[in-house]
């Protein structure tokens, strides 16, 4: 299977090139930038110069492969409607490319933004009016868009990834917070610390994605979770131990602003998600460490 991969040197999109290629596929990487290149070709994949912003590019990556896996997106959050509305456009163009093969398309998601107090199933779609997707509702659109390509003949999944997808070389939320940690001299919590904030191993959620590649799942949510839900304090404490700081703080949500800045939002994300119908689906399930267990390890704090 020929696969075209965006996003393809990300911290996510590069580990779902080597499973797919570890499994005797042929992947395409949408490369930026000559050193993209120079990886993706070490790697043993073919590349592709070209952007987000190229929907032309992206259609003719998409129509020469016998699938597509969609991790990039533009990390602007200065500019987030602007970087939604590109990937929104890069979107379309691929499924259009795509239209009546029924070859797979996998974009990426989430489910930070779904709502809190239950285990959230793939079933699932957010409420966009509620306040823990205020600020991520457009994103959502993309995923929507990805669902409605089912009925355009594209066998179209999207791969909701928890908030920690986690391992070595890991940019994402929880160096963030170990960041703010070591910056402040105190790892914090908000209130109790109870909010949970599900997680995966980045090469647990790579197999996920080759395993929706050779599957085919068509008009489903794919939770590729192997923590449901890890509680906000065992995180926080986890960074105080890494770092030597002692016991974690908990703040009142007034104080939360303060200590984690822009950041404050996220560090109250509360969802615990199921993953019981991608493992049936998929045959998936994790075989790596637990996020607590990497915390325990030198990568998050050298």
């Amino acid at each position: 299977m020929h696969v075209f991969v965006t996003g393809a040197t990300g911290f996510v999109g590069s580990a779902v090139v080597k499973d797919l290629l570890d499994a005797g596929h042929e992947v395409t990487g949408l490369a930026r930038s000559d050193q993209g290149e120079e990886a993706l070709t070490a790697a043993g994949a073919r590349t592709r110069r070209g952007s987000l912003e190229d929907p032309a590019g992206l259609a003719a990556g998409a129509r020469e492969a016998d699938g597509v896996v969609h991790c990039a997106f533009i990390h602007d959050f200065a500019n987030f409607l602007a970087s939604c509305e590109a990937d929104r456009r890069a979107i379309e163009a691929m499924v259009e490319a795509l239209e009546g093969s029924g070859k797979p398309f996998v974009n990426t998601s989430g489910v930070a933004g779904l709502s809190s107090g239950h285990p959230v199933t793939e079933d699932e779609e957010p409420d966009l009016s509620s306040p823990n997707a205020r600020g991520v509702s457009a994103r959502y659109v993309s995923a929507q868009m990805t669902l409605a390509a089912a009925k355009r003949g594209v066998a179209a999944s999207v791969m909701r990834l928890p908030p920690s997808v986690h391992g070595k070389g890991d940019h994402g939320f929880v160096p963030r917070l170990v960041d703010i940690a070591r910056e402040k001299g105190v790892s914090a919590y908000v209130g109790d610390g109870a909010n949970l904030w599900p997680s995966v191993h980045r090469f647990d959620a790579a197999r996920a994605y080759r395993l929706a590649m050779e599957k085919s799942p068509s008009g489903v949510n794919l939770h590729p979770v192997a923590d449901a839900g890890v509680p906000m304090k065992d995180i926080a404490q986890a960074i105080a131990d890494g770092l030597g700081l002692g016991k974690a703080k908990s703040l009142t949500p007034e104080e939360a602003p303060a200590h984690f800045g822009w950041f404050a939002g996220f560090a109250m994300i509360d969802v615990l998600a199921d993953s019981k119908a991608t493992r049936e689906r998929l045959g998936w399930s994790p075989t790596h460490c637990s996020l607590l267990e990497d915390l325990k390890g030198p990568a998050y704090f050298a």
